[in-house]
């Protein structure tokens, strides 16, 4: 093996994460985790990819104008960007108890990709609220349509309660022991992506204790 094949095996560079705030209103709680979440990558040797919901955002799901018309530029812009990084860090608003409409829809149309990007992708689940569960119910929401689609979300997910209170004005979180709790929940996070991509055995032995047995007629896990 050459030096330089034997450096970029040993250095393969950073695990790259997609990291967006699932909420199309500016200056929105989700928007400055998300910002927070990627800031704490960083600092760990993670490579982020910052993107909006407007990025991905779509008219309503409709196979009639799919068919006629192809995909909205959001959906292609949420499938490559799934595509093109390691793992994915979503901070989801809840809306009634659930996950946002827009970003269910966005999901929708990338299922529709043949494969789509979803499946055996790493998933970290956030959420910030002025309510006192911090949008938890809404993260339990968003699990349900990933999971079907096969991707791997992180078993730990972070709900920021009071978020008007919480977030100081520097955009960190004020409480010391809860920005510890952030920080290390990232970091455990970004260790297992790395696990999961450079030692596949790590992957292998998740699926195995899972005992995944995928139904192509019923499952979008192409």
């Amino acid at each position: 093996m050459a030096d330089a094949d034997l450096q970029s095996s040993q250095h393969p560079g950073p695990d790259r994460f997609l990291v967006f705030a699932a909420s199309l209103r500016a200056g929105s709680f989700n928007g400055r985790l998300a910002r927070l979440a990627a800031t704490t990558i960083e600092a760990n040797g993670g490579k982020v990819d910052f993107k909006t919901m407007r990025d991905f955002d779509a008219p309503s799901y409709d196979a009639d104008l799919q068919a006629e018309e192809g995909f909205p530029a959001g959906a292609e812009n949420f499938r490559d960007a799934v595509q093109a990084n390691d793992a994915m860090v979503i901070s989801a608003p809840e809306y009634n108890f659930s996950l946002p409409g827009a970003l269910k829809n966005s999901i929708d149309w990338v299922s529709r990709f043949s494969p789509q990007p979803f499946n055996e992708k790493h998933g970290l689940l956030l959420s910030a609220s002025p309510s006192m569960v911090g949008g938890n119910r809404g993260l339990w929401s968003l699990r349900v349509p990933l999971e079907h689609l096969g991707a791997r979300v992180y078993p730990d997910m972070f709900s920021l309660a009071q978020a008007h209170k919480a977030l100081a004005s520097d955009g960190n979180i004020a409480d010391a022991q809860l920005r510890e709790r952030f920080e290390s929940s990232i970091v455990a996070f970004m260790d297992l992506v790395e696990a999961s991509k450079h030692y596949p055995c790590v992957k292998t032995r998740w699926v195995e204790y899972l005992g995944e047995h995928p139904d192509p007629a019923i499952d979008r896990v192409e």
